[in-house]
């Protein structure tokens, strides 16, 4: 029996970023710059997905976003 670490390095995706990563992209048409928090996979159905922690907040329908989480092919890295 291999242990937790074992399974999973083998089972689970390896991350893209690094926490601190400035990376920019757009949520729900509205552009976007921020640091990265985590890039982790909550579950198989959802897959791999980035913390984000904005550099300035964004109000969409009366709800203001500090963070978010968003899927690699929404973001890219800053340069």
């Amino acid at each position: 029996m291999s242990t937790l670490a074992e399974y999973f390095a083998e089972h689970r995706p390896k991350a893209k970023y690094q926490i601190g990563d400035r990376v920019e992209g757009v949520f729900k048409k509205i552009p976007w710059v921020g640091t990265v928090g985590s890039d982790t996979m909550r579950n198989e159905a959802e897959g791999s997905m980035v913390s984000v922690h904005l550099d300035l907040p964004f109000k969409i329908d009366g709800i203001i976003h500090q963070y978010i989480r968003v899927k690699y092919k929404d973001l890219k890295l800053r340069t």
